[in-house]
């Protein structure tokens, strides 16, 4: 059967937003990698046991052992200098150190322009990998996979909701992960809000651009009965012209909180665990937990997985599925802000990048697809056994090429068990 009027109509429309966004970005992306300058920004901050060192002095030398550059950090142990573009060794003085603070050695890197470079020491007694025993490097990965799966499920409930309820595979759900950390940034740093505060706002500007999305565009979609290929290929149009929209208006470079805190190692014999690794557990588990009383006590919430399960049934029962369908697009970018918030928080560093949410996207799709496309609980259970998954991969793979184990995870399971875990197979009739 071929498309209906409309829906050729929305075809086009969403082929031509796809083909435009494109071309935007590119003439966006194209004179920023032109514009080279001649020096760069290298920072950093000192820290030893969670205490910053302060007025050390760190120094960079070229390839032939000349000093190019020397700062000293400040209370907080930050520190910032402009070098040549180029390789370079950064060094901290140890004449300079407190006394019984010594750094483990100097970090040797490219320096790139266009960009701040960050460089991190590392100060206490030098423990190789080597010297780790397997199982305090499984039992630390573990701690931090967990970590990172409970806060890819917190960006990812809202999307497979949305999934449940409509039908959507929404690829603009990534944009909405960065906008939450964008704005929470805007809050802090261009406002000069507390932190706390700014995430907060940021999670109610998600709720905003949730309701604004459905509004806006899915609505009228719906209501000219769209199918949902045509309103795929809108969905990846608007992600695209978000990214880039982010890109022009916020930074094509890594930005920092204002007042992020020093992040503490707390210690229990092998075990060793961040204070912002426990704040982001803790966190993310309150809101799942609340998500899940939302859904099973809750009368939106029963309406919510009434319409997940039938949508003409639940119609029929007298369920307004429109104002159901707005619920859910609201918590779904609360809930994607939030997500975005703890992704720079805890994975990042306190740092804020323009794609973060598009990385994050293959992850969240796998954690769906694993735990089951259209359950709250599914995409819970899939996200958490990813971010495991992706953080154990470290022992056998290089670091940078962790997420690769996120789409091959995707694609194993679409062959074994479409329907994931807890999904269950289509009904037909």
């Amino acid at each position: 059967m071929g498309l209906s009027s409309p829906g050729k109509h929305f075809v086009v429309r969403g082929l031509l937003l796809l083909m435009l966004t494109v071309f935007a970005g590119l003439l966006c992306a194209g004179p920023a990698g032109a514009q080279e300058d001649e020096t760069a920004t290298v920072s950093g901050r000192l820290v030893d046991a969670g205490e910053p060192v302060a007025d050390a002095r760190v120094r960079a030398l070229d390839p032939d052992g000349t000093e190019v550059a020397v700062t000293e950090s400040d209370d907080t142990g930050r520190w910032t200098f402009q070098v040549p573009i180029g390789p370079h060794t950064f060094e901290v003085d140890a004449e300079s150190l407190p006394e019984g603070v010594s750094v483990q050695h100097a970090v040797t890197r490219e320096v790139i322009a266009g960009r701040t470079n960050n460089v991190i020491f590392t100060f206490g007694e030098v423990r190789t990998g080597m010297s780790t025993p397997l199982y305090e490097r499984l039992i630390r990965l573990s701690i931090d996979g967990l970590r990172f799966g409970l806060t890819i499920a917190v960006a990812a409930i809202g999307l497979n909701l949305i999934f449940g309820t409509t039908g959507l595979t929404n690829f603009a759900h990534g944009e909405l992960v960065t906008l939450g950390a964008v704005f929470a940034w805007i809050f802090n740093v261009a406002m000069g809000m507390g932190l706390i505060v700014a995430s907060l706002l940021a999670v109610v500007v998600g709720v905003a651009i949730g309701w604004l999305n459905n509004a806006g565009i899915w609505r009228p979609l719906r209501k000219r009965r769209v199918g949902l290929i045509p309103m795929l290929v809108v969905s990846i149009g608007l992600a695209i012209a978000l990214r880039y929209l982010i890109l022009m208006l916020f930074s094509d470079r890594t930005q920092a909180f204002a007042d992020y805190p020093v992040s503490a190692q707390r210690r229990w014999g092998p075990v060793a665990i961040t204070d912002i690794t426990i704040l982001t557990i803790a966190i993310s588990v309150a809101v799942l937990v609340t998500v899940a009383v939302l859904l099973q006590k809750t009368t939106i919430g029963k309406a919510m997985r009434a319409v997940a399960d039938n949508k003409d049934l639940a119609a029929a029962s007298g369920i307004n599925v429109e104002r159901v369908i707005t619920y859910v697009w609201c918590l779904g970018g609360g809930l994607a802000a939030l997500g975005g918030v703890l992704l720079a928080m805890s994975e990042l560093g306190g740092r804020v990048q323009w794609e973060m949410g598009f990385k994050l996207l293959l992850l969240m799709f796998a954690g769906i697809t694993l735990g089951g496309l259209g359950t709250a609980y599914g995409a819970l259970l899939g996200c958490v056994i990813v971010g495991l998954l992706v953080q154990l991969s470290t022992l056998v793979v290089n670091p940078d090429l962790k997420y690769i184990g996120g789409l091959l995870i995707l694609i194993f399971i679409l062959i074994v068990r479409p329907q994931g875990i807890l999904g269950s197979r289509e009904r037909i009739g």
